[in-house]
């Protein structure tokens, strides 16, 4: 009786207007991220007990930093890229031609993951040694064996993002939201079950779970009548259009990921424990940051990209002016309540064994200069999907070198002032700057084509 009235709750809150359904597909996606995210703890705390700070995980950890920064750049940006498109043509063209044009980009993908994967092989006598100059001859070489052992990921994780992204497109949040956690939970038995495999314990679980993952997401697609299999129909019209918004999305994606690599190096030049005290006062900040962005913009992204189709520019204003207000609501009480709490916070979490007080006084000083980002970077992702949808992806690019610009002027500037903090305080000054821009951008863009579209209803 109670789960029946649940349900029924739950469906007058998340059916009827676009604004109730972005909410429902928020709330959805944001209890499955949350859902693997408290399985992802569970396995760091397995790989914590097992493996502690020693080389072999240092190997691991290097070995998996190239293929996870090629895949947030070639199949992050082939998603940006592909789904405004696919919902374009659903609602325009219908199945048929959607699926045409999912088979060909299919056919890109597989070809491009392909070729990144061998090149990641080919070319790891060229990177590694640069990356791992602190290594000695037997942890470098170890280095080498994960990478050729985890490069298989890099295909079948891109398979992934794309699968995930046509399941949000169709409005089927769920399942995507969360497979997730078989990842981290096949970690989690591999580590338990197979000790003497060490390291490649952790490939194994990467690589297995990745895989129950495909085989569950392209079940779900095939139940649906949506073929994931690579089909070239040549370079029809709608695939040029993905390809024209791919690139500068792959720009964006890698100027956006460069941001975090500047950071990095510039608190290496600051003292002993900047790199590590920047690390743990980020990581924080990052757990509800990539929780409501995640749950946000999967959700809006498909409504958006429906109403762009649609040419209703009111609505797309209407839902863009409301969620922005709501961001705000939220996410300024929650930074003043994490800017209150910083220190209590790092002290409960870290202070124990060589963290020691002064380390909890920087960190918290850290935290909240990161804090401050919150909002505007929360707001920034949202505005984000809009660009997507309208496939301005170009705009991204722009924006992407704005923020590199200024976070490396920005670090600069203000380490010599603050020093580690100051590399902080910088970061939430890019985003500052990366909202205002897109807001600027956005608002005008809607004016312009609302204006437009009046003036030809008129005439």
């Amino acid at each position: 009786m109670y789960l029946t009235k649940i349900l029924s709750l739950w469906n007058r809150l998340t059916t009827g207007s676009t604004n109730r359904k972005i909410l429902g597909a928020a709330i959805t996606v944001g209890l499955g991220v949350g859902f693997s995210k408290g399985i992802a703890v569970l396995k760091e705390l397995v790989v914590a007990w097992k493996f502690g700070t020693g080389d072999e995980l240092d190997a691991y950890f290097i070995a998996i930093m190239v293929p996870f920064f090629i895949i947030n750049i070639v199949a992050g940006a082939l998603n940006e890229a592909l789904v405004p498109t696919y919902i374009q043509v659903l609602e325009k063209e219908g199945k048929k031609s959607a699926q045409s044009l999912l088979s060909g980009a299919m056919s890109l993908a597989l070809s491009l993951l392909v070729i990144t994967a061998i090149l990641i092989v080919v070319a790891a006598p060229i990177y590694v040694p640069l990356i791992t100059k602190g290594f000695n001859t037997q942890k470098t070489e170890l280095t080498f064996h994960l990478i050729y052992a985890v490069s298989p990921f890099v295909l079948i994780s891109g398979c992934i993002i794309i699968f995930s992204s046509i399941l949000n497109a169709r409005e089927r949040f769920a399942l995507s939201a969360f497979t997730p956690t078989l990842t981290p939970a096949a970690t989690i038995v591999f580590l338990l079950s197979l000790e003497s495999w060490k390291t490649f314990s952790l490939v194994a679980g990467l690589l297995g779970g990745t895989t129950l993952e495909i085989i569950i997401l392209g079940l779900e697609l095939k139940r649906q009548g949506i073929s994931v299999l690579p089909k070239w129909h040549g370079f029809s019209k709608n695939l040029r259009q993905v390809v024209a918004q791919y690139l500068p999305s792959v720009t964006a994606a890698f100027l956006m990921c460069s941001t975090g690599i500047v950071d990095q190096s510039m608190a290496a030049m600051l003292a002993p424990g900047s790199v590590a005290a920047l690390n743990y006062a980020d990581k924080v900040v990052v757990l509800p940051i990539f929780l409501t962005t995640t749950a946000l913009n999967t959700a809006v992204t498909p409504y958006f990209s429906k109403m762009v189709a649609h040419h209703d520019w009111q609505g797309v204003l209407h839902t863009l002016k409301h969620y922005l207000r709501l961001i705000f609501l939220v996410t300024l009480p929650f930074t003043a309540l994490l800017l209150l709490a910083s220190e209590t916070i790092v002290k409960l979490l870290l202070q124990r064994g060589s963290f020691t007080p002064e380390d909890t006084q920087l960190v918290s000083q850290i935290q909240n200069c990161y804090a401050l980002q919150i909002p505007f970077y929360v707001g920034a992702v949202f505005l984000v999907q809009l660009i997507i949808s309208i496939k301005k992806n170009r705009i991204l690019m722009w924006g992407s070198a704005l923020n590199l610009i200024v976070n490396v002027i920005g670090n600069y500037t203000l380490m010599h002032f603050f020093g580690i903090q100051g590399i902080a305080l910088s970061t939430s000054i890019v985003y500052l700057v990366s909202f205002i821009f897109l807001l600027l951008f956005s608002f005008k863009y809607l004016k312009e084509i609302t204006s437009n579209s009046k003036s030809e209803v008129n005439l």
